[in-house]
């Protein structure tokens, strides 16, 4: 038993090093979920939640970068580089 003071709520909201953290509910439809479930299984991530969080901080600075009036490219394998509209 974990003693009389124990809540487990209230340790799963502060997280495993005290730090406050929030529980999100998401409602997806099935394709959106096949999407989070294949890019959890490709970059081998330990949960949806750290699937979510790196897609947020990618997101977070591509938003950053554009605001900063910077445009976006991909580089091809033989070196030919395509503009690539990330927001339209």
């Amino acid at each position: 038993m974990h003693g009389p003071r124990y809540d487990r709520r209230r340790r799963f909201a502060e997280g495993e090093e005290g730090r406050g953290t929030t529980r999100v509910q998401l409602e997806m439809p099935p394709q959106a979920m096949d999407r989070l479930q294949r890019l959890k299984e490709r970059t081998e991530a330990a949960s949806y939640a750290e699937v979510i969080r790196n897609a947020l901080r990618l997101y977070e600075a591509l938003v950053s970068e554009a605001e900063l009036g910077r445009e976006f490219a991909i580089k091809t394998p033989d070196g030919v580089i395509t503009p690539y509209r990330v927001f339209v």
